[in-house]
């Protein structure tokens, strides 16, 4: 009866021997000694008291290894930097390449339309007409002889004078003529591009200079009727009135 007793009681302290290792990583130790038979608790503590001596050692250096690496942070940091070392990097998403825009083929406004003569003149008449304009604004700016052919062209549209470019120029009134320059002859000289030019403009334009039908210069003008006439504007040396 009592030798099962201690027979019990040794099982038990090999079974807590052999737990306690488990968990120190000492089972190597326990598993290389075998059961012996023992009486008494003498018996026990001879028979078993070297295993727990050495088990006793190894779970000491066990934690003084512990100890010495919480108490050494050098030796985690690089431990942890070869862990992150060893971690395969995760590159960054790539920004998304800015999409190309084809631009729109440009839409082609159709051209404008010449503008159509207020007056529908021959060739011929044109001449004339730039000639009687470079013959009475000889001197003068553009401006001057634009407006001197819209007074022959508001004349055209008058019902106070006769109804086309060349029956206007070549108008008798009294015994001569309308316009100096067909009396004197200087209509017959060549037109400067300048005179063209303005008769050109002078077709299509809209200003019409409030519809003047007479200009004169106040310098030479020997007429006293015609300063009578409401003057409408100014341009160089020509009053244009109505």
């Amino acid at each position: 009866m009592k030798n099962t007793y201690f027979k019990k009681v040794a099982v038990a302290c090999v079974a807590t021997f052999a737990f306690i290792g488990l968990h120190n990583s000492t089972v190597e130790a326990i598993t290389q000694y075998q059961f012996v038979n023992v009486d008494s608790m003498a018996e026990i503590g001879q028979a078993y008291g070297p295993i727990m001596y050495e088990m006793k050692q190894e779970n000491k250096q066990s934690n003084d290894e512990k100890e010495f690496v919480l108490n050494k942070p050098d030796l985690m940091e690089d431990q942890t930097a070869k862990t992150e070392a060893a971690a395969p990097a995760i590159s960054e998403p790539q920004a998304a390449e800015p999409e190309t825009v084809t631009p729109e083929p440009a839409v082609e406004e159709p051209a404008a339309a010449p503008a159509t003569p207020s007056v529908s003149i021959s060739a011929e008449e044109k001449d004339l007409f730039a000639r009687l304009v470079e013959a009475e604004a000889k001197g003068e700016s553009y401006e001057g002889k634009v407006a001197v052919a819209t007074v022959v062209l508001n004349r055209v549209d008058s019902t106070e004078f006769p109804n086309t470019v060349t029956e206007v120029i070549n108008e008798v009134v009294g015994d001569a003529y309308a316009f100096s320059p067909v009396q004197n002859g200087e209509i017959n000289k060549p037109a400067s591009d300048e005179a063209i030019q303005a008769v050109e403009e002078a077709l299509t334009r809209q200003d019409r200079l409030n519809d003047c039908i007479y200009f004169y210069n106040p310098d030479i003008a020997t007429d006293s009727w015609i300063r009578t006439r409401e003057t409408v504007k100014t341009i160089g040396n020509h009053v244009f009135a109505k």
